[in-house]
């Protein structure tokens, strides 16, 4: 493939620390990919989401597929230029909208045919069309597309869309051919069967990919699920390329994922859940709209690096959110981003010490133990 360096500096266990280098950064792993859908972190700015400690953002092939195009934002001098983000971009396939979508779309072995969720209009999307979009872009890893299933299914379904994904697997790698500098990741389905995942892991193996993701969890099963499949997959895949759980999760998922091997993650929830009045910190998550909040001079962490952490009170938070004011959705959206990156870093740091177990168990702790 591209032959793009994944260094991994310092095992604990399962977990890992390293970096994966490409022509416009490194990104630091294990690491935590804020999502910027349609060309933006939701309520953010780049140079806020960079000085969160963000490496890598994510874009969303269907989503700059009906707005603005993935021609006319190669016509602007690419994706990066576009949304003001120089370092290294991720760009969903559209598989999971395959999903989420699913009453808008029809699947056929060849593709997808979408009906816009935006004015009604028809796009048609293939394997090689999602690489062709991702490259337009200018994506530095493009991801496959895929079948992603909801679950619970029943095994059959989830058998034929991972039988699917795995040929849309070949398919796309074919049409990425060798592009210098950038990456392309296959994708293993597969549900909730150990046998499914093992299966999709080793024909992506054969293949031969530049990194490997973890599809179609979180979409319905219990975190032990989840965990468990991570278990059955992450040695089917090669140690020497980085491991991408998609679509995850929670603070706490992500400590329990690290510590099965996992180098990287996303997920809408940090910025999902501060437009909506909640935030992660170090005591654990805090609902603003609370009205215990409303006479708190307390700022939500007065130890964070991050202003909005440190330099509001509570109270005052509390209000921004009661009176839907957007200055609360962008203070509480930084808050969430900023202590991902908070959470990933330190896990860098415990494993490159061999502590990570001790860190997990510390961070855990403080959650379930709250405020002072």
């Amino acid at each position: 493939m591209s032959g793009i360096p994944f260094n991994i500096a310092a095992t604990d266990g399962a977990a890992r620390t390293g970096e994966i280098v490409f022509p416009r950064g490194e990104i630091r792993t294990p690491a935590f990919m804020p999502v910027g859908t349609a060309a933006t972190v939701k309520a953010l700015y780049a140079d806020q989401v960079r000085a969160t400690g963000a490496d890598i953002v994510l874009g969303n092939v269907y989503h700059l597929m009906l707005r603005p195009g993935a021609e006319r934002v190669a016509a602007l001098g690419g994706l990066h230029k576009f949304m003001g983000w120089q370092r290294p971009i991720l760009t969903d396939s559209g598989g999971f909208q395959v999903m989420s979508l699913s009453a808008l779309r029809k699947l056929d072995r060849d593709g997808v045919t979408f009906r816009s969720h935006v004015d009604g209009s028809t796009h048609r999307l293939t394997p090689e069309r999602s690489v062709e979009i991702q490259r337009l872009l200018g994506s530095d890893v493009t991801m496959q597309l895929d079948e992603c299933v909801r679950l619970p299914a029943p095994k059959a379904e989830v058998e034929r869309a991972m039988l699917l994904s795995a040929d849309w697997a070949e398919r796309s790698k074919v049409a990425f051919g060798d592009q210098e500098g950038r990456a392309l990741f296959g994708i293993v389905q597969g549900g909730d069967s150990a046998d499914l995942r093992k299966e999709s892991a080793r024909r992506l193996v054969d293949l031969g990919f530049d990194g490997y993701a973890v599809g179609g969890l979180a979409v319905g099963e219990p975190q032990e699920t989840m965990l468990a499949m991570i278990e059955e997959t992450i040695p089917e895949l090669t140690s020497a390329r980085p491991r991408y759980l998609m679509g995850v999760g929670t603070p706490d998922d992500l400590l329990k994922c690290v510590a099965r091997g996992v180098d990287m993650f996303d997920c809408v929830m940090p910025t999902r859940a501060g437009r909506h009045g909640q935030v992660f910190t170090r005591f654990g998550k805090m609902n603003l709209k609370n009205a215990r909040h409303a006479d708190d001079p307390r700022p939500l962490d007065e130890e964070s690096d991050c202003p909005a952490a440190r330099d509001y009170s509570r109270a005052y938070l509390h209000h921004l959110v009661k009176t839907g004011e957007i200055l609360g959705m962008m203070l509480l959206s930084w808050v969430n981003v900023a202590y991902y990156q908070s959470l990933m870093a330190g896990a860098r740091r415990a494993i490159a010490a061999g502590a990570f177990s001790d860190y997990a168990a510390a961070t855990t702790a403080a959650w379930e133990k709250g405020e002072k």
